[in-house]
């Protein structure tokens, strides 16, 4: 196991802090049973979207039930993931510390080992548990399907982490921590049959509201003017919308049941957009995330200035939903926590930057660090020649965008940020988000002294969080680790003939 004494001394003294809290909550709870005083938590996670939901503005979509809960909650503008890929920012926000230094920061590390999380750290639902809450990973209400029962955490050996996977339990178990890890957007992918279909469906594509077409979208600039390019961002857009039906069920059960009142509704994703410029890469869509907090009524645990209809431009980190879960629990963030509270009456002092970090995915050993403030965003290439080009059999087969660059590119097609977004990665990228929300152009040799200003604070702040943090993506995992992943990723995928040729 890894040495992680400096995490081990800030835990272990708060270990009596937690027992004294237990102890506390215990009664608490007991009270709590004729007439409940603490909220039920429900957390509704996404897969894969950035903010591109009716209330973030984005157009040809239907989401009336995402855009009615931001209507009667707080949205925030500028909420990003630790990782462009879900398990490790899984891992983060299930923990309330970075997944850089907990060691879960591979993508489906230590599902086979004898890992075990470092000393003092505990799962979200452990320390919800010692606090009287029932927990739950919900897959149905009733015969409709409205989540998947997703964990894809890099950890396994804590013990079960919920209570149970019924929505009938939720009402005699008050108060209650619930789960629903929405099936969109994702590729229909876990018969593990990839490698046969010419064509990898989405999961809920058949009964998706079309409203996204070929002809009415238009894709972000750095992909070429395709039918397929335009094909896929409608898929993409019409997985919002089915999302959001969904949603609708979810909330129309939570006030059919009378749990809306007592209820704080928070929904996000765990990282940015299912498309090939999104998912696994740090740039903003794969790393900006929708989120929203719909206070419960009855227990109401937002702050005065937390109105319904609020938009935030607050910086949030996905770190963050912990210590603010446990805040609204009545419980203290543990010592040593990274993460910070962000909504309620009493809040930690605002970020000023958000970091995000990626690692191996599956077969594909790149590293790369972000960090972003209000206006800039900045990222670090720490693999020379890496790029988008680089090989990931699950990005090759599912993202039908990858291969059709890679096409067009070599029959000398591919002009402008489509050709650009093809050469390996630089070492140094920084960007404007406010003027270049699709980050296109590079300014980090931009001798404009606003420019140099940002590119120098940036880079420090990574700095200094990579050393304050412990980030261990340095440290290479053995091989024995990576080389299963090639088999399991060309069984699962198959290999493009290009790479077998290489």
């Amino acid at each position: 196991m890894p040495s992680f004494a400096p995490t081990r001394r800030l835990f272990r003294n708060s270990i009596l802090i937690l027992l004294h809290a237990s102890l506390l909550f215990k009664d608490a709870s007991q009270a709590g049973e004729e007439s409940p005083e603490r909220p039920n938590i429900l957390w509704i996670v996404a897969e894969n979207f950035s903010n591109d939901f009716g209330c973030y503005g984005q157009q040809n979509v239907a989401t009336p039930n995402i855009d009615g809960l931001a209507a009667a909650g707080v949205r925030y503008r500028n909420a990003f993931s630790t990782s462009p890929v879900c398990a490790p920012s899984r891992s983060c926000f299930m923990l309330g510390m970075y997944q850089t230094t907990t060691d879960t920061h591979h993508m489906r590390s230590h599902r086979d080992d004898d890992f075990h999380l470092p000393e003092g750290i505990r799962p979200l639902t452990h320390r919800l548990r010692d606090a009287g809450y029932f927990t739950a990973n919900l897959t149905h209400i009733g015969e409709d399907r409205i989540g998947t029962g997703k964990l894809d955490l890099n950890f396994v050996n804590e013990g079960p982490l919920y209570d149970t996977a019924q929505w009938t339990d939720l009402h005699k178990k008050q108060p209650f921590f619930a789960q629903i890890n929405l099936p969109e957007a994702e590729y229909d992918i876990y018969d593990r049959n990839s490698a046969q279909k010419p064509r990898v469906p989405w999961v809920g594509e058949e009964w998706h509201p079309q409203v996204a077409t070929e002809d009415n979208v238009t894709p972000p600039p750095y992909y070429p003017d395709h039918p397929i390019v335009r094909q896929e961002w409608a898929r993409y857009l019409n997985s919002a919308s089915g999302a959001d039906i969904r949603i609708g069920r979810i909330l129309q059960q939570l006030k059919h049941d009378g749990l809306a009142e007592n209820t704080v509704v928070l929904l996000f994703a765990d990282n940015g957009r299912l498309t090939a410029r999104g998912i696994h890469w740090p740039f903003d869509q794969g790393l900006r995330v929708p989120l929203i907090i719909r206070d419960a009524p009855a227990c109401p645990v937002l702050g005065p200035a937390e109105t319904a209809g609020t938009v935030s431009s607050r910086i949030v980190s996905l770190l963050d939903l912990t210590a603010t879960t446990l805040a609204f629990a009545g419980v203290a963030r543990p010592a040593g926590m990274q993460s910070r509270v962000f909504a309620g009456p009493e809040t930690d002092p605002p970020r000023e930057y958000a970091f995000a970090a990626r690692d191996r995915i599956d077969e594909t050993l790149v590293r790369m660090r972000s960090v972003h403030n209000q206006r800039y965003h900045y990222i670090r290439n720490f693999t020379p020649g890496a790029g988008f080009e680089t090989l990931n059999r699950y990005k090759e087969k599912c993202f039908l965008v990858k291969p059709l660059m890679r096409q067009l590119k070599a029959e000398g097609k591919l002009t402008g940020a489509a050709l650009e977004l093809m050469q390996p990665f630089p070492e140094e990228m920084l960007f404007d988000t406010r003027q270049d929300p699709h980050e296109i152009h590079n300014l980090a040799e931009s001798s404009v002294a606003e420019h140099r200003q940002a590119l120098v604070e940036l880079r420090t702040a990574l700095k200094v969080w990579t050393a304050e943090t412990g980030d261990r993506g340095h440290i290479p995992e053995p091989p024995h680790v990576v080389a299963p992943f090639l088999q399991e990723m060309h069984d699962w995928f198959g290999t493009p003939d290009w790479a077998v040729s290489n």
